[in-house]
């Protein structure tokens, strides 16, 4: 494979320019740490975009951080902390499930639409970007949003641009809302609920006015994994609270009035569960597995799983965004040629929800749909949008879906 390595704007846009002329396909990276998540592109040249990074401006009063796609997220998080601020979305880190040591970059985050724990109250990475620079697939430089909270400048192209795995056009830069970091965190563990209700449990939790700004569910087999949870024998519900030391306190102990006593992680420790969670791969069986990603009707999501289950035996799931997000896992051998696909599409048919193949060998992601199939009537707007933005079919081609 050849690679195409642009320094700078102008230059990626020369580059991309040159190949939708020659009808050259190209492969977008940067860290690299998310070649595995999707399906595998088969071109002849790669667009390595690692040289266009850094943090352009980060105005902190004004809570907006711009930067450059192939910027290290470690880079963006400690520039951040040292001003008692984060990204609120909460970016997993995905290289110990990916099996990579690439470094995550903010492109990837973005790109990939990728959020963590804190998705299910403060929302996705879609939903804090706040403006954009791009190339489509013709080579032409454009900009969406801006850099203030509040703009009006058109169409609302950071959803359509989040989550597009490079299809669409590749980012040259990046502007994100940030906010303040949380005096202190608390999470409440409350033990051995049973799985079948632990869905109400972290319905009535996020429904509650106590602020919990994050729910997950650990079997008890996923429980005694963690390190952080210090698990007995039983199940974990974990509820988050972050904020005022005063108000934690005090939900606290409103919180444990509706459910119950429970163990208390603070600080440090509360965040070391939470990191867990996100990333996935420290709770899930070892090697010889595949991982799907569930985003099911969060009162369904145990049903989901038991469906699965009742079909491939060594399915182990645990629950997060209060049931809105399910990771599962099945033995590869199980599991057979399609990962699964067919039993967990048809679980996720008759409960509501989609489902994403995260972690399959190549030949498996080449084979099977990893994303959701999409209805006809979606599936001809999709290739609109997509032609629209690239009309050769340039950027990442198959990356979503087979062809494109």
């Amino acid at each position: 494979m050849s690679l195409l390595r642009p320094s700078d704007e102008k230059q990626l846009a020369d580059a991309v320019a040159w190949a939708a002329a020659g009808r050259n396909a190209l492969e977008i990276v940067a860290g690299g740490g998310k070649r595995g998540f999707g399906r595998p592109v088969k071109t002849e040249y790669a667009l390595d975009v690692s040289g266009i990074g850094g943090i352009v401006n980060y105005e902190a009063p004004e809570l907006v951080l711009t930067a450059r796609p192939a910027t290290p997220l470690a880079e963006i998080k400690a520039e951040l902390a040292a001003r008692r601020q984060m990204l609120a979305f909460e970016p997993p880190d995905w290289r110990g499930l990916m099996g990579v040591n690439a470094e995550p970059t903010l492109g990837g985050v973005v790109a990939c639409g990728l959020a963590g724990p804190r998705r299910v109250r403060a929302g996705s990475a879609r939903d804090f970007l706040l403006g954009f620079s791009a190339v489509n697939g013709r080579g032409e430089i454009w900009k969406a949003g801006g850099k203030v909270v509040k703009n009006v400048t058109g169409y609302d192209m950071m959803k359509l641009i989040a989550g597009s795995f490079g299809t669409l056009s590749v980012l040259t830069e990046v502007t994100l809302k940030t906010t303040p970091r949380p005096e202190s965190e608390r999470t409440i563990l409350l033990r051995g609920l049973a799985d079948e209700v632990a869905p109400t449990t972290m319905a009535r939790a996020l429904n509650s006015p106590f602020e919990v700004s994050a729910v997950a569910h650990l079997p008890a087999d996923v429980a005694r994994r963690s390190s952080a949870a210090r698990a007995g024998l039983g199940s974990v519900t974990a509820l988050r609270l972050e904020g005022p030391a005063p108000s934690v306190a005090f939900r606290t102990e409103a919180i444990e009035t509706l459910f119950g006593r429970g163990a208390r992680l603070d600080d440090a420790d509360s965040a070391a569960l939470w990191e867990e969670i996100g990333e996935a791969h420290r709770l899930l069986p070892p090697a010889g597995r595949v991982v799907w990603r569930l985003c099911p009707t969060p009162s369904a999501s145990v049903a989901v799983v038991d469906a699965v289950r009742a079909r491939l035996a060594s399915a182990e799931a645990y629950f997060d965004w209060g049931g809105g997000l399910a990771w599962l896992s099945l033995d590869a051998n199980e599991a057979g040629l399609d990962a699964g696909a067919a039993v967990v599409r048809a679980a996720m048919k008759s409960h509501g929800g989609h489902a994403t193949l995260v972690v399959a060998p190549e030949e498996t992601r080449a084979r099977v749909d990893v994303f959701e199939p999409e209805p006809a009537p979606l599936a001809a707007l999709t290739a609109r949008v997509r032609s629209g933005f690239d009309p050769v079919n340039v950027l990442n081609p198959g990356r979503m879906r087979e062809g494109r």
